[in-house]
């Protein structure tokens, strides 16, 4: 029962591939958006704010039909993507990780956000009184203080990639070996006939990679922690 078959170990790997580089690719795109929302005072803020959280309240199968329109081959993103780099997204592996950026990207804001907005200004004020550029007084006062957000929120996205199914079945389908995740290969078990004991295999190893991220995320977070009070 527990013996994976090769088909399940390439949807595990799969799995982990599109969530690691859907997390890698949208973390700098999720920090500089959530140091805009948390210092940023600007018209159209709510706008953006909306924005970013839209997937969240959206079913997924909306966000991955926007996506297919977009860059899908015949889209104006995807056929723009295709003519000047060669690069195809839909039907792709690279389309999955993409559709998994797109749904965890929220919840990766927001735990940074959170981050942001508990630092002392009163740190990035002495910073800036010493003569520190604004750029400057980011990369040193406030990225390490929001540091344990930015590893909360990266594993947070990661969980969250690793279980998409919606936005991801819609635009890159469910193929064997090439988009097929563990999420849709758990639905290919549920939909055949004597295929409860793959589903169940698929789904427990799906709660302890996902339980792990989580783990990971309290560990590390801890430690940045207890190395900045130590610093302070």
């Amino acid at each position: 029962m527990w013996s994976l078959t090769p088909e399940e170990l390439v949807a595990i790997k799969l799995s982990l591939r599109v969530a690691s580089v859907a997390t890698l690719a949208s973390l700098p795109f999720g920090i500089a958006v959530a140091y805009i929302l948390s210092r940023g005072r600007f018209r159209g803020k709510m706008l953006l704010d909306g924005l970013v959280y839209m997937p969240l309240v959206l079913p997924p199968v909306v966000t991955g039909y926007v996506l297919l329109i977009l860059f899908g081959r015949r889209g104006p993103l995807g056929a723009l993507l295709e003519d000047t780099f060669g690069i195809v997204l839909s039907f792709r592996w690279t389309g999955a990780a993409l559709a998994a950026a797109v749904m965890s990207f929220p919840l990766m804001v927001r735990a940074i956000r959170l981050a942001m907005d508990a630092i002392d200004r009163r740190s990035e004020e002495a910073a800036a009184t010493l003569g520190a550029s604004p750029a400057w007084v980011f990369l040193t006062v406030t990225l390490p203080l929001a540091l344990p957000g930015i590893v909360a929120g990266a594993m947070l996205g990661f969980a969250k990639a690793l279980g998409e199914f919606g936005a991801t079945i819609t635009f890159v389908s469910n193929i064997p070996g090439e988009t097929q995740t563990i999420p849709a290969a758990i639905y290919t078990y549920t939909q055949t006939p004597g295929g409860d004991e793959g589903a169940f295999r698929l789904s427990v190893i799906a709660v302890l990679i996902a339980f792990g991220a989580l783990i990971a995320s309290e560990v590390l977070s801890w430690r940045t922690t207890r190395r900045r009070a130590g610093l302070a």
